[in-house]
């Protein structure tokens, strides 16, 4: 079964491909940009438009039903709006996009809404306020974030007494901020897949983030915590990979981010038995919906890893959009 991916000039594009290789999944790799390595990896590429395009949802149709993709995958949050509000053409195309409904990804997709539906699911998360209306309920240190937009750590700025608080204030958008509590604790990145509705699979690991990007994974084992993943994601009911992001304070695990995708540590994770892109292909070609896996506790290093690609290749995507590769691997 061949399977598009999205933004593969990005982590979590080129994360989805490594997850699939060395499967019986092919991909085909998209990217807005000619320089993306995730387009020199894959057995076919092409140069797509912006999500932000007119012309977004059309193009990804044409080229799924040219490469008779099955499924496909985005590798950026801004394309996930775009995916969601147009399932119904997809599938009748043929294609499964492997994203969530629209009321999941406006959810995920806003800071302070994930808070209010983790509060309505009597679920801990940190305190939350609108930056307007911000009246200095919490202790210092707090957090300044983006409300919708950010990724990685870009914008998060940590805020220790009400100097700092006046002089970052000014420098920010004050209407797409929110003010949050500290959380200190160890940090968790974690894994879901959820097929018609319920949680088939989770998978946690304890990180450590460099630049805002998991530097050092250790999967772990913790049957509680698992079972706290699992409840969250089933009463928000999302499609095919969720990420829950979470830190604990005093065995007390307080979620501050769920993003409705995969993640950058999706070939991570399938090294350690959990393989989310595979499972969800599984559920499409197959109908697979108890999947099994074997998670193994290992630390993951990572590392970079250097892609070498002819000039040649290069102009014939910028000329042709298109490109055909022999079997190069991230």
């Amino acid at each position: 079964m061949n399977v598009a991916v999205t933004a593969v000039g990005g982590g979590v594009g080129q994360s989805i491909i490594k997850a699939l290789q060395h499967t019986e999944y092919s991909t085909i790799g998209i990217n807005s940009e000619v320089l993306g390595a995730g387009l020199y990896a894959t057995r076919k590429s092409y140069i797509g438009p912006y999500a932000n395009d007119p012309k977004y949802v059309d193009m990804m149709i044409k080229i799924c039903r040219k490469e008779k993709c099955a499924a496909i995958f985005p590798g950026l949050d801004i394309e996930l709006s775009p995916l969601s509000n147009n399932i119904k053409r997809f599938k009748n195309n043929d294609i499964l996009p492997a994203v969530s409904d629209p009321t999941v990804i406006a959810i995920c997709a806003d800071k302070l809404k994930t808070c209010e539906f983790l509060q309505s699911n009597n679920f801990p998360s940190p305190r939350t306020f609108r930056l307007r209306d911000y009246s200095f309920e919490l202790n210092f240190p707090i957090t300044l974030k983006p409300q919708k937009g950010g990724h990685g750590s870009i914008g998060v700025l940590e805020v220790h007494d009400r100097r700092e608080f006046d002089r970052y204030v000014a420098s920010v958008d004050v209407n797409n901020y929110i003010v949050q509590e500290c959380i200190e604790g160890d940090e968790y990145t974690c894994g879901t897949v959820t097929l018609e509705k319920r949680c088939v699979g989770t998978i946690l690991m304890k990180r450590e983030l460099r630049a805002g990007d998991t530097y050092k994974a250790f999967v772990v084992k913790d049957e509680k915590l698992s079972s706290f993943v699992r409840a969250i994601i089933n009463a928000l009911k999302p499609f095919g990979a969720c990420n829950v992001q979470l830190r604990l304070r005093d065995n007390v695990p307080y979620i501050f981010e769920i993003n409705a995708r995969c993640s950058g540590t999706t070939a991570s994770r399938a090294l350690a038995g959990f393989n989310e892109p595979k499972i969800i292909c599984d559920y499409v070609s197959k109908g697979i919906t108890n999947p099994r896996f074997e998670i193994k506790e290992i630390t993951i290093l990572r590392y970079w890893k250097e892609l070498a690609v002819s000039y040649d290749k290069i102009e014939r995507m910028k000329s042709e959009g298109f490109i055909q590769n022999e079997n190069i691997e991230l």
